[in-house]
């Protein structure tokens, strides 16, 4: 196989994968940028539109509109996270509407034990702390998994918030975790006392 035809099947693999990232990868970024017609159109034969900002330094596949209707296998199949996966979603998007109207630098960089102290609001972290701890881990594990966030140095203390986060993460969304949150017989956000519920995930 040609290099520029590897080059073009590394560059369909990983977004079939999950959103890539221009600073994960310098040199596929480049491919996709030179090839985004090309993979357009691939994937636009699948019901997938690319989405792609230049800017930003991302690029993911979505379902068409098309795709949904049709009658044929989804290769961007809907996930159900659990609550405390989408808690910590909803958190982060708002941490960052307030990042960006203090108008400071654009990358939002977390303590993991700030993000620890917001989820814990939220949840009933119980009277184990290591078991907690545990849970919290993974919930934010699951969160890296799916491409919001990264860690930052070997001990992952540090956490950056992925920009992507913002697209997937919008104000309906959040309208619709928020009618969720209501539904465990929740409260506004900052009011102790919300379940640790970890199913559909």
């Amino acid at each position: 196989m040609k290099e520029k035809d590897i080059d073009y099947s590394r560059v369909l693999v990983r977004l079939l994968k999950g959103i890539v990232y221009r600073e994960d990868d310098e040199g596929l970024w480049q491919s996709l940028l030179k090839r985004q017609g090309s993979v357009m159109d691939h994937f636009n034969l699948l019901g997938l539109d690319l989405v792609l900002s230049e800017e930003e330094g991302y690029g993911f596949l979505k379902s068409t509109a098309d795709e949904e209707s049709a009658d044929i296998p989804k290769l961007i199949p809907r996930r159900q996270l659990s609550y405390p996966v989408s808690l910590i979603l909803a958190l982060l998007r708002r941490k960052f509407a307030e990042h960006d109207a203090a108008g400071s630098d654009p990358r939002l960089i977390l303590d993991r034990e700030e993000l620890i102290k917001l989820t814990e609001t939220f949840l009933q972290k119980g009277n184990n702390e290591v078991q907690w701890l545990t849970r919290f881990d993974n919930y934010l594990n699951r969160v890296h998994d799916l491409g919001f966030i990264r860690y930052l140095g070997d001990d992952g203390k540090k956490i950056e918030v992925r920009r992507v986060l913002k697209v997937f993460v919008d104000a309906q969304w959040l309208s619709e975790f928020d009618k969720r949150l209501a539904e465990y017989g929740e409260f506004d956000y900052g009011t102790k006392g919300g379940q640790d519920n970890d199913r559909g995930e």
